[in-house]
């Protein structure tokens, strides 16, 4: 059995979601249902591994890191910002059925996309250097165990009602203009 560690599980979650952006680019217009049902696989995955990382990995990661490494930290931070209080509400604020979803749902995609490259080549190699095996196998521990709990779902669930209301409210002011 392999030693377990929290890179690997990290980067097999980066896969994971670019297969679903994926399936997502291969939708239609007509595909409103398909559409939804891979947005909220999205979500599910996503939702608790940003969170888990930006109140448990980078922070350790940053405790630990160098200036370059901290420029990586501070990099990866901004993006999860950027998906958090743009690009994720701009997708919900757009109709599921029309272009304006699929070109920003794409946007959203390529966006993720970069951000797990950068990570999986720079910061987990600068991370396999700054924990060791034991620690990184006990952090894919504590991650699984804290995926599985009711604090996971209470930040996914927060996460998403706070994409819903910015959504709703990028709604409200474009019919307004």
């Amino acid at each position: 059995m392999a030693t377990r560690d929290i890179l690997r599980t990290l980067k097999a979650e980066h896969d994971q979601l670019r297969d679903l952006f994926e399936q997502m680019e291969a939708t239609t217009d007509r595909a409103g249902k398909k559409r939804a049902d891979l947005l909220g696989k999205i979500k599910a995955n996503l939702l608790p591994h940003a969170k888990w990382e930006e109140t448990v990995f980078y922070p350790m990661f940053a405790e630990r890191a160098d200036r370059d490494g901290l420029k990586t930290h501070a990099e990866a931070v901004e993006e999860h910002r950027a998906v958090e209080k743009t690009v994720l509400p701009d997708v919900h604020a757009a109709e599921i059925t029309t272009p304006q979803f699929a070109g920003r749902v794409k946007v959203f995609g390529e966006m993720i996309d970069h951000h797990a490259s950068e990570e999986e080549s720079t910061m987990f190699s600068m991370a396999r250097r700054l924990f060791s095996a034991r620690e990184r196998a006990e952090l894919d521990e504590a991650y699984e165990a804290w995926k599985a709990s009711p604090a996971a779902a209470a930040v996914s669930a927060m996460a998403e009602a706070k994409t819903g209301v910015k959504a709703t409210v990028r709604k409200v002011t474009r019919r307004a203009a």
